[in-house]
């Protein structure tokens, strides 16, 4: 039946964009059905679905402000062989959000109440917008206006869309006044931001054993590769048994993937804060800068009513299909983890998870690396982790000869792009060519050029 968070339609109608501007301004967001019947509540269908879908689509982007893309999600779904549309709208940051043909006014402006859609009141609109967040990486302007985005273009292009040259203004990575905004800095081929997963020995922060930055580029980028290196780390234990072999992982594979993206994409970046992910012996932490957003509950953000911190990354990360829908990252986790795997403080939101019962009682040796689909190969020892690093740095070494020997005037930020590793990486692994006598630089930093020894030293034994 319908709430004051579900709305039921049985075509698509005029009154679209009003029920929409309703539940953007509502705290908890809200569901809009088109297709069903609004009295009997009974699927009747709907014809030219995909049709319709855009028609949802572009009406939403272009009679709505402030913008709300990244905001909303409309999909397609069978009930009793009907096909209907699924509007699932969020609660929006940029409050009061009205029809665009009639302005900021009462004729404009409307919130949920009950299960009606009521106009706002000179007052309320007023208070509202006094309240709106100024201080967002949409409104920020970035600190360099030197910005490029090939990175960001080629995911685009992946992903199939043609994204134009007008892609910042449609990508909303520009302020008011047509500078590039903080999300551009962000999204850019090159920043200053840098993310880091550290490893430790034990179970505290005493002996840290490994420490990896992933970033100085897109967030897509530094996402991926984040991803990457911790489904490395998520090893697999195998446990055979009388009736069956059986792997586990060390973390849900699933719920780690989910708490990965809402760290980067809902992080406070208004700060210059960046995430952070800490592995211990017994458990990993996610840690993340900013507080439950205004209006939302603990036990609403736990079911998963979405009001998304940064909706211009919410919304690329959308588009290249790094998440799939609104709200759908939270129910997901809790099917694996506890609500109690989430510490919440005044500035910063912590997830943590335990490493899997099976393998804190089986000890190291048991575990395996796994593979992307998560089987596993040989048993590996205390130490594969240390080796498996020292490999990954021979692979980076012999990739920074080989660039030098057909350019020895390559840069350091052009070395970390061929190998796809950081710049700290790239110097760290230089400077011990430097010491195996292997690589020495002539001239300064700019200007100089490398010079690779071509009699290698004997490795000691």
């Amino acid at each position: 039946m319908e709430s004051n968070r579900i709305e039921y339609k049985r075509e698509l109608t005029d009154a679209l964009e009003k029920e929409a501007v309703a539940f953007l301004n509502y705290r908890d967001g809200g569901i809009i059905y088109i297709g069903i019947d609004n009295i009997t509540h009974l699927p009747i269908g709907i014809p030219d679905c995909d049709e319709v879908q855009l028609k949802i689509k572009d009406r939403l982007k272009n009679n709505i402000l402030p913008s709300c893309l990244g905001l909303f999600d409309v999909i397609h779904e069978k009930r009793n062989g009907k096909d209907i549309i699924k509007i699932t709208l969020a609660s929006g940051p940029e409050k009061p959000y009205y029809l665009k043909k009639a302005g900021m006014s009462e004729k404009g402006c409307f919130i949920r109440v009950g299960s009606a859609s009521e106009p706002m009141s000179s007052r309320m609109i007023e208070e509202t917008f006094a309240r709106r967040t100024r201080n967002s990486i949409g409104k920020m302007r970035s600190h360099r206006q030197d910005l490029t985005f090939e990175q960001l273009k080629i995911y685009y292009n992946e992903a199939g869309y043609d994204i134009g040259e007008k892609f910042a203004a449609n990508l909303e990575l520009l302020t008011e006044d047509g500078a590039y905004n903080y999300a551009a800095y962000l999204m850019a081929d090159k920043n200053g931001n840098s993310v880091q997963v550290a490893k430790y020995s034990g179970i505290d922060r005493v002996d840290l054993v490994e420490s990896n930055e992933y970033g100085y580029c897109c967030l897509i980028k530094t996402c991926k590769q984040v991803l990457d290196k911790l489904d490395l780390e998520n090893r697999t234990i195998t446990k055979i048994t009388s009736k069956e072999r059986i792997n586990k992982r060390l973390w849900n594979a699933v719920a780690l993937r989910e708490a990965v993206i809402n760290a980067i994409i809902h992080n406070d970046y208004t700060n210059e804060a960046v995430p952070k992910f800490e592995i211990f012996d017994d458990r990993i932490e996610i840690t993340s800068a900013g507080s439950i957003p205004p209006g939302v509950e603990q036990d609403e953000f736990f079911q998963g009513y979405s009001i998304p911190r940064n909706k211009i990354l919410m919304r690329i990360f959308k588009d290249l299909d790094m998440v799939e829908y609104l709200g759908s990252g939270m129910p997901r986790i809790l099917k694996a983890y506890p609500r109690d795997s989430y510490i919440f403080t005044a500035n910063f939101i912590r997830t943590m998870f335990p490493v899997v019962k099976e393998v804190q009682k089986s000890g190291k040796s048991a575990i395996k690396p796994a593979d992307k689909n998560g089987s596993s190969g040989k048993s590996m020892p205390v130490n594969a982790s240390e080796k498996t690093s020292e490999k990954t740095s021979e692979k980076t070494s012999e990739k920074i000869l080989k660039a030098i020997a057909d350019n020895n005037k390559i840069t350091i930020e052009e070395l970390a792009d061929l190998a796809g590793v950081t710049p700290r990486s790239i110097e760290r692994n230089i400077h011990k060519l430097q010491q195996d006598g292997l690589l020495r630089r002539v001239g300064p930093d700019k200007g100089g050029h490398w010079v690779i020894k071509k009699d290698k030293p004997e490795k000691k034994s």
